[in-house]
């Protein structure tokens, strides 16, 4: 399809309704074929009763065949708009026995109905749907709620009610403009934001809610100041000659931020900083922080009393014998119900989130060997933006020639992704939570961290899968919302004293453990004085708290500013329920269904595609030398499948060579034509077993020097 100027559109018209109009909001996009010397508003080919989408979304028009489109324009041309009482007539109303038919733009005029869903029903101004609205007290007019002109609350063709709110009235034509503007994503009621029900009631009264994002979401670089960084210094007496915007790295004039809301900086100098490490906090958060009591600082050898404690919940394994209050089990389940009214799909909302990626492209250089570096290099450049499209070139360092190869992104996301599973940043085996590196929270590799993993789900990265519940819940319902348990507790000798403290039977023991760590409790300010066994709770929870959560309290803030690229956090906290599924457990195991399933089958060589499917079920069955993971990875780079899913989807094809071949920029299998299954198994088992043998010992070559 191409796309004319202006002046050219207006002189062609569309071959169903014979308009020249260009106008999107009420006929749809006006699309011209010059091959075809073919002219057509999409409403009037959508709309038409005698042709249905054949093709792919590119071809044709949008999946319409060009010959589908001739055999309908001329099924048409022998009907009569009972309308204008023109020829071309290529709607029909659907109800029984109605034999109206008209034009598109006839049909607007007269206020017939056009639903834009399901089989794209019509219905004439007789028998279109109604809105049934109980009798109101409704007295006087009530302003459309969209663009506030007052209107009479009396449903007709031109005013439509919300199905959600009683008082929410619009004019159809608002409604039809901000249809189109927020798309199905962000097409709401104005006033409780609604979407399910009121999208469904507008969709059969008529209106039009295309599937794409928000054009306030499309617009290049619109977010643009929102990844700029807060440079003034905002004390009260600026020490600085050159002004509260002069900032030199790596000085004492380098500007710091306020660790809390990021929105206040200082000079070090001003502050009395003595170095970066050092954090600073402006004066209304300060205030607010302490003014919490949730930070305050425990006095030099004195021990806090507990008689005016309440004992509230057992962290470890034994239940506290009081619970003044919700306990934290609870009041999560009350947060997760809360969670299920936005129950959604979660590759449906990673997909939404990539509807911010705009067709700019950034190439990022990548060493397959020293992956974290180079990553880390293009992400920090001052020309990457994470909402461009990101192409990845593989590059050697030992190569003298500096050759580049095209590189696929998504093995690249998964090679980033388990490196920093396994980096000093997380602690733990299998479910991690942030560690406390001095060094990485001064590179201000925490927030790097968080924008990587964010860039990668949107950018169609694989599920991390490794958090903790406790890290989530900190992420998604805040730290003093959180409760961590002995099970998020790395450390062997801090893990041994919370043991301890738990199997105490009596006061004396207690008082015994107490004293044998006094050092290590009075460091990190959770000496009590211990007057009942029950303590022993309030201990746990502190040293537990201490621990898990505030000792990492400035990487999780870095982190969790990270992770807000792209909006991913706040998607996060929204559907909380959906995102556990893939940040706290790995994707489910590979089956040969799986496989079989997700390969789309570019071949008509029976025997090699029998071949492939018994290949798969063997390799299941533990038959071969190779798993279904060393599978995908030889074709696309990745262990498993996205939540996003693939792009390309990933194929096979049957050829005539010697051996397998995985093409992982394209995700295309390319299988051996072989006479024999035998001979086939022995090709797939050598190819894929020695091609990632190989790599392997590329990047350890690299480690190990």
């Amino acid at each position: 399809m191409n796309e004319n100027k202006p002046s050219d559109s207006q002189t062609l018209a569309c071959v169903f309704c014979r308009k020249n109009d260009d106008c999107p909001n009420k006929y749809g996009e006006k699309k011209i074929n010059e091959q075809w010397n073919l002219t057509v508003h999409y409403y009037c080919l959508l709309m038409s009763s005698g042709i249905w989408q054949r093709g792919k979304e590119e071809e044709g028009v949008y999946g319409f065949l060009i010959e589908d489109i001739r055999k309908e324009v001329n099924r048409a041309s022998k009907l009569k708009c009972c309308i204008c009482k023109k020829n071309g007539a290529s709607i029909g109303c659907v109800a029984p026995r109605c034999k109206r038919s008209y034009h598109f733009p006839c049909g607007l005029q007269k206020e017939c109905i056009f639903q834009f869903t399901g089989n794209f029903a019509s219905f004439c101004w007789n028998h279109r749907p109604v809105q049934i609205i109980t009798p109101n007290n409704y007295r006087d007019s009530l302003p459309c709620t969209i663009c506030l002109e007052f209107i009479e609350p009396v449903p007709t063709y031109s005013i439509l009610r919300s199905p959600c709110c009683k008082n929410a009235w619009f004019h159809r034509d608002c409604l039809q403009i901000q249809a189109i503007n927020a798309g199905v994503f962000f097409f709401r009621c104005t006033v409780c934001n609604n979407n399910d029900i009121f999208q469904k009631e507008m969709l059969r009264m008529g209106i039009h809610i295309p599937e794409k994002d928000a054009s306030w979401e499309l617009e290049e670089n619109a977010y643009q100041e929102l990844l700029q960084h807060y440079e003034h210094c905002d004390v009260r007496r600026c020490r600085c000659k050159e002004g509260r915007d002069y900032n030199v790295p790596n000085s004492k004039w380098e500007i710091k931020r306020c660790q809390s809301c990021g929105s206040s900086g200082t000079h070090l100098a001003c502050s009395s900083l003595q170095s970066w490490e050092q954090n600073w906090e402006c004066l209304d958060c300060r205030g607010i922080t302490y003014n919490s009591g949730d930070f305050q600082k425990a006095k030099k050898h004195t021990l806090s009393n507990t008689n005016n404690v309440e004992i509230n919940d057992c962290l470890l394994e034994e239940s506290s014998p009081k619970s003044s209050r919700q306990s934290p089990g609870a009041q999560q389940k009350d947060l997760m119900r809360q969670g299920n009214r936005f129950r959604r799909d979660i590759s449906t909302m990673i997909i939404e989130l990539g509807f911010q990626i705009i067709k700019k492209p950034k190439r990022l250089y990548i060493n397959k060997a020293d992956i974290w570096n180079s990553a880390l290099n293009g992400f920090r450049n001052q020309k990457f933006n994470p909402s461009y499209t990101i192409e990845v070139a593989y590059v050697n360092e030992s190569d003298n020639f500096g050759t580049e190869h095209p590189g696929s992104k998504q093995e690249f996301l998964s090679l980033l992704m388990q490196h920093l599973e396994n980096s000093p940043l997380f602690e733990g085996s299998l479910s991690k939570n942030l560690s406390l590196n001095s060094q990485a929270l001064k590179e201000n590799l925490y927030y790097e961290a968080g924008k990587m993993l964010a860039i990668s789900l949107v950018h169609g990265g694989p599920s991390p899968g490794f958090f903790s519940k406790t890290l989530f819940n900190c992420l998604v319902f805040g730290p003093e919302d959180t409760f961590p348990t002995l099970d998020d507790v790395s450390d062997f000798d801090v893990a041994q004293i919370l043991i301890r403290v738990n199997s105490a039977t009596n006061v004396a023991d207690l008082n015994s453990i107490v004293n044998d760590c006094y050092n290590y409790l009075e460091l990190i300010g959770c000496l009590r004085i211990i007057t009942s066994l029950s303590d022993k709770y309030l201990l746990a929870k502190d040293i537990l708290a201490y621990h898990v959560i505030k000792r990492v309290q400035a990487p999780f803030e870095s982190f969790k500013q990270g992770l807000k690229t792209l909006g991913v956090l706040e998607k996060i906290q929204t559907y909380p329920e959906a995102f556990y599924s893939i940040f706290c457990h790995k994707p489910e195991n590979l089956s040969a269904k799986i496989l079989r399933d997700l390969f789309t089958v570019h071949t008509s060589d029976a025997q090699s595609l029998g071949f492939w499917n018994n290949y798969l079920q063997a390799v299941e069955d533990g038959k071969s030398a190779t798993t279904l993971e060393d599978i995908l990875i030889f074709a696309t780079g990745c262990n498993s499948i996205p939540p996003a899913g693939f792009k390309p989807t990933p194929s096979v094809e049957c050829l005539h060579m010697d051996f397998p071949v995985g093409n992982k920029c394209n995700n295309c299998l390319s299988l051996p034509i072989t006479n024999t299954y035998k001979e086939f198994q022995e090709k797939m088992d050598f190819s894929i077993r020695n091609t990632l043998r190989l790599e392997k010992e590329e990047s350890s070559h690299y480690v190990g020097h």
